[in-house]
């Protein structure tokens, strides 16, 4: 006798299924990402003759980041001090202060919040930017022409981001350094020079190099995502929509995990 299932009814070999074809998407994508990422640091020999568009991406990136990027480091040294700052004051240890903000700003808080204004501000910008091209066939107009569209938009991109990722890294670790003085001075009674001192007699290089390894693997990250969502964007506004979300959500995912990963490795 013939059994007959309903359509509606899933069975567990069905869910199996469903995860089997969700983990070969994720990880197709995952290789189209890294091929496209590939190629653009092949395209690297051709930084020269592309130097005008990088200094478009390095001002894009970088300098119109400065004003976001200083609020948030200031405010993030600020909350590290006065948390820190009020359990290290039970113990009459508040002098400290310094070298937990320090080595906390340099080690994690520095990178990580300068990839994740990146990812939000830029890398969506980005995606969209490309989004829009792809949908609008200006991608297949490159074609086209024989103009090898990542040496064009992609390698111009991880080129800025590399340079400009670290180096407004460095500029969060100042400004949030800064800004836990300001904290330990007006409420925890701690002087600027003992702040200053113990910021620095326990920060080692370790700490900055780490940072910025951080800071340059995140950069990749994000570049990696946001070119790749744009370049393969369908279905008009909608998918250019998708495509800018999708950066934001799994930028911040990489960054998070990939932040943890590194610290295990060198801690």
């Amino acid at each position: 006798m013939k059994y007959y299932q309903p359509e509606n009814f899933a069975t567990p070999a069905d869910s199996v299924s469903a995860v089997g074809r969700r983990l070969l998407l994720v990880t197709r994508n995952a290789g189209r990402a890294l091929r496209i990422i590939g190629e653009a640091f092949m395209w690297f020999v051709h930084i020269p003759r592309r130097r005008h568009e990088i200094a478009r991406q390095m001002f894009v990136c970088g300098v119109k980041s400065f004003g976001v990027t200083s609020t948030v480091a200031l405010f993030t040294g600020m909350i590290l001090a006065l948390q820190a700052g009020l359990v290290l004051k039970d113990y009459g240890q508040q002098v400290q202060v310094g070298t937990l903000v320090s080595q906390t700003m340099c080690r994690e808080m520095g990178p990580f919040m300068t990839a994740l204004i990146l990812a939000a501000s830029v890398g969506s910008a980005m995606a969209a930017e490309l989004g829009t091209m792809q949908v609008s066939e200006e991608i297949a107009a490159m074609h086209v022409m024989s103009v090898n569209p990542v040496s064009f938009l992609v390698m111009p991109r991880l080129v800025a981001f590399m340079i400009m990722c670290p180096v407004l890294t460095i500029y969060t670790n100042i400004v949030g350094i800064a800004g836990g003085m300001l904290v330990a001075n007006t409420q925890l009674g701690v002087s600027n020079t003992a702040y200053y001192s113990n910021a620095l007699e326990y920060l080692h290089n370790k700490e900055i190099y780490v940072g910025l390894l951080k800071s340059l693997v995140f950069s990749v990250i994000i570049v990696s995502i946001a070119c790749y969502q744009g370049l393969t964007a369908r279905n008009g506004a909608v998918g250019v929509g998708r495509a800018t979300r999708v950066t934001v959500v799994q930028s911040f995912l990489l960054v998070l995990i990939t932040g943890y990963i590194i610290t295990r490795m060198f801690y």
